[in-house]
């Protein structure tokens, strides 16, 4: 992987890690994966960071989700290790000692939704949309939507947005409490981001650390039971012949055809 494809900056305390694929809408692969993941253990590990913003490049996308090229003719068993180290990515955004936030820019689906939902706090673009649009690929979202989802915006509005893979803008991911604000342009998104995360570099570390593993405890509760239940019926979705279909359609830019097996 091109080490621009995710950019990673220090300054003032602030760690922001990018990622740097715009034109391709910063979609997910293995090597942007394992990128941030390397990324973010940096910025644990560097007692100098005391905050770190997640962001995509450009105007279009945050993250527009997997890059869907990868999917025709995996299985179950191909599938699991990357939607695996797609969780443990999650799981490590959200344990993190230190605050996490997503500053959300245009497209935020599946994947890129996911990871936005693993950060503390999510400040969003007016342009931005979020979605889980899997059930459009035949298959369900596999980095932890079906569970911080719900445990977000409630268990109906959850299902409504999974079962339908429909997006929402920036205005209602606030009315159901997806987003914590949103913002009329890019850059005063990124001037807020910058001012909250400013605000956070001056709070006691040890405090906010100790605040973040109590609030996910009383958040999480079985969380990681239910990845492990996600993870495996999100790889047994890569065995049917609709994901096969939904991708092909995807790719070859036509509508699905579903045979529901």
């Amino acid at each position: 992987m091109s080490e621009q494809e995710v950019l990673y900056e220090v300054v003032d305390g602030i760690a922001t890690i990018t990622i740097n694929r715009p034109t391709k809408y910063n979609a997910l692969n293995m090597a942007v994966r394992d990128a941030l993941s390397d990324f973010f253990k940096k910025a644990e590990e560097d007692d100098s960071v005391r905050v770190v913003i997640l962001t995509g490049a450009g105007e279009k996308a945050f993250a527009a989700g997997a890059d869907i090229t990868g999917f025709p003719g995996r299985d179950s068993t191909e599938i699991r290790p990357a939607a695996k180290a797609g969780q443990d990515l999650s799981v490590f955004i959200e344990s993190m000692s230190k605050p996490v936030i997503a500053a959300v820019n245009g497209f935020a689906l599946g994947g890129g939704c996911e990871l936005a939902m693993a950060c503390d706090i999510r400040y969003a673009s007016a342009n931005a949309r979020f979605g889980q649009p899997e059930i459009l690929l035949g298959i369900i979202p596999g980095y932890g939507g079906t569970v911080r989802l719900p445990r977000l915006v409630g268990l109906g509005i959850a299902k409504e947005l999974v079962f339908t893979g429909d997006q929402i803008k920036a205005d209602e991911a606030l009315r159901v409490g997806l987003v914590n604000k949103v913002f009329e342009s890019i850059e005063a998104l990124h001037e807020g981001v910058k001012e909250l995360a400013v605000k956070l570099v001056e709070k006691p570390g040890v405090a906010i650390k100790l605040a973040k593993q109590s609030l996910n405890n009383a958040w999480q509760q079985s969380l990681r039971d239910s990845l492990a239940f996600e993870l495996d019926v999100f790889c047994q979705t890569f065995d049917t012949e609709d994901k096969e279909e939904g991708v092909a359609a995807f790719l070859e830019k036509r509508k699905p055809e579903f045979k529901h097996k």
